[in-house]
């Protein structure tokens, strides 16, 4: 069977803090063929827990990449690298997803408020308007 897990599933299933949810997370995902994790999922999934579990950097990048390198997990590859090197690089997962993906539309500009934005040499202006 193939499913999608949405971000308290995957929390659940990382954590194990509630043993009776834990439980049915590690079933679900045990006995799926294919795990499909979106990338909004993924995104959550590093807020929770940097805020909530107050993970550190490191901790998460390397949950998230045991859990995105397990056996029939599928993401979006590229996305998922992007955010990943952003966090390596001391930014935001969701930042480094969002310019990846600015760079697939072929966008020009990015316009955030987020003076911490990072600012790459992927060819993409980011810009705060005025």
């Amino acid at each position: 069977m193939k499913i999608a897990a949405d971000t308290k599933i995957v929390v659940r299933y990382l954590v194990c803090d509630d043993a009776a949810q834990a439980e049915a997370a590690a079933r679900a995902i045990e006995q799926a063929e294919v795990v499909v994790l979106s990338t909004v999922v993924l995104c959550e999934v590093v807020w929770v827990l940097r805020r909530a579990y107050r993970y550190g950097t490191g901790e998460v990048a390397g949950v998230l990449r045991r859990l995105i390198e397990s056996r029939g997990v599928e993401v979006d590859r590229p996305l998922a690298e992007a955010g990943l090197a952003a966090l390596a690089a001391g930014g935001d997962f969701a930042d480094g997803v969002i310019l990846a993906e600015a760079g697939r539309a072929r966008c020009d500009r990015l316009v955030t408020f987020d003076r911490g934005f990072p600012m790459t040499t992927s060819g993409i202006e980011v810009a705060i308007p005025a």
